[in-house]
């Protein structure tokens, strides 16, 4: 059997989207689980480009191993017109091997994005990025409001996932909300586990 893992996938272009991942890791950690952060590289306009399979620097590019031995699942993109970002789609486009195999079944997931203006979409975007994670079966789960962040935030945050307002760094309402998404994640990766494993 694998070792739990929570898999935080993103896609940053400015590294905003990096930041809040790096913060989502954090909340893994403190619930007692590895965080393995992933990214997608971009997309091109020749469908004929082909990235390299490893990244220069930063993280690894994720695979379908990585969801299909993650317990829990944090999936984050910056906002393109109120969307996740393409190359972010394109990957999960590319997973219909796991939804036919039922893979991601009653694994938990949340959603976290950036925008550079404060009515950019964040809510739509994260919404939007759940319906992939519907089709597979997943299991979402939000920021609920007992975190005391998402009534003080005048920046990012919202129930629906972490989320930051672009600026040089991420406000304390915003780490504190990130780090509660990704411990939530995690306990509720736990509580399936042993649930399911009697």
């Amino acid at each position: 059997m694998n070792k739990p893992n929570i898999l935080v996938l993103y896609y940053s272009q400015n590294g905003h989207v990096l930041k809040l991942a790096q913060q989502l890791a954090i909340g893994v950690e403190t619930a007692g689980l590895a965080a393995v952060l992933r990214t997608v590289p971009r997309v091109s306009t020749n469908c004929e480009s082909v990235a390299a399979a490893i990244p220069e620097s930063g993280h690894l590019f994720c695979g379908n191993d990585d969801l299909v031995n993650c317990s829990g699942l944090l999936l984050g993109s910056p906002t393109h017109f109120g969307n996740m970002a393409s190359p972010l789609k394109y990957f999960l486009d590319q997973t219909s091997e796991l939804w036919l195999s039922g893979a991601l079944i009653d694994k938990p997931a949340g959603v976290f994005t950036s925008t550079s203006s404060i009515h950019g979409g964040q809510e739509s975007t994260l919404l939007t990025m759940m319906l992939p994670l519907m089709h597979h079966g997943m299991v979402l789960a939000g920021v609920p409001y007992s975190e005391n962040a998402l009534s003080q935030t005048r920046l990012g945050g919202t129930p629906y996932g972490a989320s930051h307002l672009e600026s040089d760094e991420l406000s304390p309402q915003e780490i504190s909300i990130c780090r509660t998404q990704g411990k939530r994640i995690a306990t509720l990766a736990l509580k399936l586990r042993h649930v399911q494993n009697g």
